[in-house]
């Protein structure tokens, strides 16, 4: 007998790459279960299939920096107080990070892709399931976006829940409405500008000199990388990435300010004259408007 669930969830985070650098994901997660019936003729509980199922994934997986722990350009050391420094030695410059270990999720595998975050998860959930179910199948997988969008990269100090991780990432789709209709060369644009981007808050940059740096970090500048560091509910994240994969915003980033970047910057092109509605999103079926 096989159960399904559809749609179980989405993973909104952002994981590392030598080519790229540190790129922004959603993936939504289908889930499909192999076993006998119980003493309750049911494979499991829906219920607790979305609720137990979720709840792992969103532990291991969701929120946080993926990292491939068995590329070689990857160096983990461990810290103080639960604490890890991560270099990760990209073709584009390093990425250098101080953060709690819940920031980082560490895969046994040398490139982070939908097959290998599936088969890092599988194995841990199968340990959680009762003995009626007998293999479990993830499905990871895009959304479906026919239009332009972008990966991005950032972190929300203010935020209660994980979003305070200074590294989690949105594969996002953008809508860009122009005199009244949806301009394709204005939602192009702004996929090309934030492709693979962290976006970093203008009061949480700090010199590159006052981050607690690991020795492969040392020989890194000001004019070579971005710094950003702050404290949240979950402690201290720093993070140092080359400047040319940053985005500098004056507000924080949360979708809702993001709107409103968009939609001063897109006022400042020549050819946009008139009414903009910006439709922002956030990963996966959510996301912010700002209009004027």
């Amino acid at each position: 007998m096989q159960l399904f669930v559809k749609d179980l969830t989405v993973i909104d985070s952002s994981y590392l790459c030598p080519n790229r650098g540190v790129v922004g994901q959603s993936w939504i997660v289908d889930v499909v279960l192999h076993g006998q019936l119980d003493q309750h003729s049911m494979v499991l509980d829906f219920g607790q299939v979305k609720k137990r199922l979720k709840a792992i994934i969103d532990e291991e997986v969701d929120h946080k920096l993926l990292v491939p722990s068995q590329h070689p350009a990857t160096t983990v050391t461990a810290g103080d107080h639960d604490m890890q420094w991560l270099d990760f030695a990209g073709d584009s410059g390093g990425i250098h990070l101080y953060c709690p270990q819940q920031g980082l999720a560490l895969l046994p595998t040398e490139r982070i892709c939908a097959r290998s975050v599936t088969d890092y998860l599988g194995a841990i959930i199968q340990r959680y399931l009762p003995a009626n179910v007998v293999k479990i199948e993830l499905t990871l997988r895009e959304e479906e976006i026919p239009s332009a969008y972008y990966h991005y990269t950032h972190g929300l100090k203010k935020h209660d829940g994980n979003c305070q991780r200074i590294a989690h990432g949105h594969r996002s789709m953008i809508e860009v409405w122009h005199a009244g209709m949806r301009n394709d060369l204005l939602e192009r644009r702004w996929a090309e500008r934030w492709q693979d981007i962290y976006l970093g808050s203008i009061e949480d940059r700090v010199g590159i000199e006052q981050l607690h740096r690991s020795p492969q970090a040392l020989a890194i500048s000001d004019e070579t990388h971005y710094g950003f560091s702050y404290v949240s509910g979950q402690g201290l994240f720093e993070l140092a990435i080359p400047r040319n994969a940053v985005e500098l915003i004056d507000t924080d980033t949360t979708v809702e300010c993001l709107a409103e970047y968009m939609l001063r910057e897109t006022h400042k092109w020549p050819e946009v004259t008139g009414e903009v509605s910006i439709f922002a999103y956030e990963g996966v079926g959510k996301g912010a408007i700002a209009h004027g």
